[in-house]
């Protein structure tokens, strides 16, 4: 049944049912899931955010090598335009220095069929470096994004780090809790259905304030105790 269903539909029903109960402020990040499933088949790496409705909210795409085409037009202004607005911060911490330095670029005109983005205002770099006090290694990193908002670096590197960190904690979360790596579904839509099927219950656990077990633990605990269960579904 799960390799038969529309992950697109099952994701708009997901959207119906807890857009009535869904509050945000503004400002505030959402960072929109696109992981690929390890343990399952290249179907199941399409992203999980394509049926999100956007509402009023402002975007910052990360652009990726397989959009070969979008990510060479966004990383040659970058080498033949001078930055509108640039921001660097440097965290240190858990036996790291991390530099983050976030450029930002209005002028559009070097980026292909730019017209088709409506709402583009910007084309951001994200250039970061890590330095791990106790081995002396230093790693280097640049990433890049479009956005809608206006060349505000300082937000830009803010919101674009604050996604890191959400994201960053679903996915380990996920892992540990559900196992979600080790998945070997592979037929059909299955593996996308489950993923998001995983995200829900692992959002209905971490509301659950009356036990103070890990995410793990919770699930063990709904497996055996029916009344449990019944109070974390709201039956």
């Amino acid at each position: 049944m799960f390799a038969a269903l529309d992950p697109e539909q099952l994701g708009k029903g997901f959207v119906a049912w807890v857009g009535p109960i869904a509050k945000l402020t503004a400002g505030e990040v959402v960072a929109i899931d696109g992981n690929a499933l390890c343990g399952s088949a290249s179907r199941a790496r399409r992203p999980l955010c394509t049926w999100f409705p956007p509402g009023q909210a402002d975007d910052i795409l990360a652009v990726k090598d397989n959009q070969g085409s979008l990510l060479d037009g966004i990383k040659d202004p970058f080498q033949m335009l001078a930055a509108d607005a640039v921001e660097e911060e440097i965290d240190c911490g858990h036996g790291r220095v991390e530099s983050r330095r976030c450029s930002v670029i209005a002028d559009l005109s070097l980026v292909e069929k730019a017209a088709e983005w409506p709402s583009l205002q910007g084309m951001v770099r994200i250039q970061a470096e890590r330095h791990h006090k106790a081995t002396g290694k230093t790693e280097t990193e640049t990433r890049f994004y479009i956005t809608s908002l206006k060349p505000d670096a300082a937000r830009l590197n803010r919101a674009i780090r604050q996604h890191w960190g959400i994201e960053n904690k679903l996915h380990w979360m996920l892992d540990v809790g559900f196992g979600e790596d080790l998945s070997r579904k592979r037929a059909g839509h299955s593996a996308q259905n489950f993923s998001l099927l995983n995200r829900i219950a692992l959002n209905i656990l971490k509301h659950d304030k009356s036990s103070k077990r890990g995410i793990k633990g919770k699930r063990l605990n709904a497996a055996w105790d029916h009344p449990y269960l019944l109070k974390l579904l709201g039956v």
